[in-house]
């Protein structure tokens, strides 16, 4: 039988030269943009400004990874862009809605609905097994679960045999597979990761990494995640890099080498 496209994409353990964006990257379509966004923290002597008048827009159907040394403002500018922290100034928008308008149970319901995430913490719930955990969020929504989609993304992920553990039960790697398919299977307009691939080796990291890709390839997601890793940025339609606060470069598909390279500059 011949491969369709996902299987051929989430079989890959690196991507390869000359791919093309998400189907919906061309499309003027925004899944999300900032617009001088200000973050501004503590007040007097102590005050930090973590976000300096960023603007910046994300394409519906693109894979943008963003990166920079610590204290950069990019953990900060994804949090403000996830509406897990408000912007002290500009704006934040989710397709058409403005942040800076919701109120606190609107706000709740976005992130639920139309929100996927994957954070280094992997925030699971310790009394629910693996399966629990990622059909969680389509639970207390009230939607119907994909079978189709949830049985790939387990499958890519190596989960099918732990999905009646509780988070205590599995490794961190495995931890982090699971909120990883907790983000995906619910098909969210836009997925945010925080270093989705910190805790894992290099194998399970590029099978993260693929099955990303293959979200916004063969379904139209938008990703976008902070990393610390030139292999898992070059998996990006584009690489946003910050320094002090504010965006300083913008690569498009780059290669792993390409990445290291300015960040390597970017740090000295």
């Amino acid at each position: 039988m011949t491969p369709t496209r996902f299987e051929e994409k989430a079989s890959m353990s690196v991507p390869q030269d000359g791919r093309t964006p998400g189907a919906h990257a061309a499309t003027a379509q925004i899944a999300a943009r900032a617009t001088d966004v200000t973050k501004v923290y503590g007040s007097g002597d102590t005050t930090v400004e973590a976000l300096k008048g960023v603007s910046l827009s994300f394409a519906a159907g693109e894979f943008t990874a963003i990166m920079g040394p610590s204290g950069s403002g990019k953990s900060t500018l994804m949090h403000c862009l996830a509406g897990l922290d408000d912007a002290t100034g500009g704006t934040v928008t989710i397709g058409d809605t403005d942040l800076t308008t919701l109120n606190d149970k609107d706000m709740t319901r976005l992130r639920r609905d139309r929100i996927g995430f994957v954070f280094q913490s992997y925030n699971l719930v310790p009394t629910l097994t693996a399966r629990e955990n990622i059909t969680l969020p389509l639970d207390i929504a009230g939607r119907e679960l994909d079978q189709e989609w949830f049985d790939t993304v387990i499958g890519r992920l190596g989960l099918t045999q732990r999905l009646g553990h509780r988070p205590s039960e599995l490794s961190g790697g495995q931890q982090q597979r699971v909120a990883c398919a907790r983000a995906l299977v619910g098909k969210p307009q836009i997925i945010f990761g925080d270093e989705p691939t910190g805790n894992l080796d290099s194998r399970s990291s590029g099978e993260v990494m693929s099955i990303l890709r293959a979200a916004v390839d063969e379904f139209g997601q938008t990703v976008v995640i902070v990393t610390h890793d030139p292999r898992a940025a070059s998996w990006a339609d584009r690489v946003v890099f910050l320094a002090d606060g504010r965006i300083v470069q913008e690569l498009q598909s780059p290669s792993a080498d390409d990445v290291y390279a300015y960040m390597k500059n970017l740090d000295s």
